[in-house]
């Protein structure tokens, strides 16, 4: 079968791979699309994701839908031919976690996720034609959601989390800083939760369309003649640039709230945060997801529609055409997806 394989920095193939086999406890899926992510295109360019450094070729994706081709023994509740998409985080080890993080364990300290060179063996993602899946992994997708829209069940998943870090969002006016896919996400994930108002700011107009498409009801261009608003009680950080982090902190209100949902480079860096503590901001953190996966499937059944985010659509033969317009900020491009299947 056909997998999309990072050996190195700038080193992408499609390669042959063994035809997966479903053991105990497992499925293996007919994968039939993958949304390209940030993590995808830093393996592609760098070799490395955050911390984790490529030690052997990785096949990428964890934003993944498609059918259920077979059972291992013991799966019950699946069956061949139903579509799904899959949750990419397996915990190692027996999950126990002190009883102040109790059920959050997107912050288990050992994740094995789809695509990830965390760990040596890496784990395999699934931008592959076929992918051996753990059952309770598996996550299916009601009527009326496509495994196209599927596939995004997981930014949007990251995007639902951010919001219900930020808690009660019914009334309250918001600003998204950032507008790619998962900013875009987080404003219609914040409209679904009851926002009464977001505005998103962002240096790309291309990508503030899509955001208007997404549910902004304004949009700011910071490159050009708009500047951030003042004052605002609850911002999302999702570009994940520090440079403009302390514009951020001063569009705050004092006493307000910033959730960073981008993410923050791992190594030192300047950034201007003295308005942090004057400005008395409550800074909170939002990583991954815990089981909001769920949460994305039903809201998109209950008619939330993601689909303004997706602006390109490539086979696996054209992976790394597919990476490219990913990663080029002129291309507008948002989310960007690979067909697995055969058509």
């Amino acid at each position: 079968m056909k997998a999309v394989v990072v050996h190195g920095a700038n080193d992408l193939r499609v390669d042959d791979r063994p035809e997966p086999v479903a053991g105990p406890g497992e499925v293996v899926i007919d994968v039939e699309w993958g949304g390209i992510c940030g993590s995808d295109l830093s393996y592609w360019k760098h070799g490395a994701s955050g911390t984790a450094f490529l030690k052997a070729p990785l096949v990428l994706g964890h934003e993944v839908a498609g059918r259920i081709a077979q059972l291992g023994d013991g799966v019950r509740n699946l069956e061949v031919g139903q579509p799904v998409t899959v949750h990419p985080a397996e915990l190692v080890g027996d999950g126990s976690m002190p009883a102040r993080l109790a059920g959050r364990t997107n912050l288990y300290p050992q994740v094995r996720y789809f695509g990830s060179a965390a760990f040596d063996p890496h784990t395999d993602g699934g931008f592959s034609e076929r992918k051996t899946v753990g059952a309770s992994q598996v996550r299916p997708l009601p009527d009326g959601v496509d495994t196209l829209r599927g596939a995004l069940a997981e930014p949007l998943a990251v995007a639902m989390h951010a919001v219900a870090r930020a808690g009660s969002l019914a009334g309250r006016d918001i600003l998204v800083n950032g507008a790619g896919p998962i900013g875009s996400l987080v404003m219609a994930a914040a409209k679904y939760a009851g926002a009464r108002s977001v505005t998103a700011a962002d240096i790309n107009p291309s990508s503030l369309r899509i955001a208007k498409a997404m549910g902004a009801d304004e949009v700011l261009n910071v490159a050009g003649p708009d500047t951030l608003p003042e004052d605002v009680e609850l911002v999302f950080e999702a570009s994940g640039v520090l440079g403009v982090l302390g514009q951020v902190l001063r569009a705050t209100a004092r006493g307000g709230t910033v959730v960073q949902v981008g993410n923050l480079p791992g190594a030192a860096a300047p950034a201007a945060l003295g308005d942090l503590v004057t400005r008395e901001i409550t800074w909170i953190g939002s990583y991954r997801f815990v089981d909001e996966i769920s949460d994305a499937i039903a809201a998109m059944s209950a008619g939330l529609d993601v689909s303004p985010i997706i602006t390109h659509k490539f086979g696996i033969d054209q992976a790394e055409e597919a990476m490219k317009v990913s990663a080029d900020p002129t291309s507008g491009s948002s989310k960007v997806m690979l067909r697995l299947a055969p058509s």
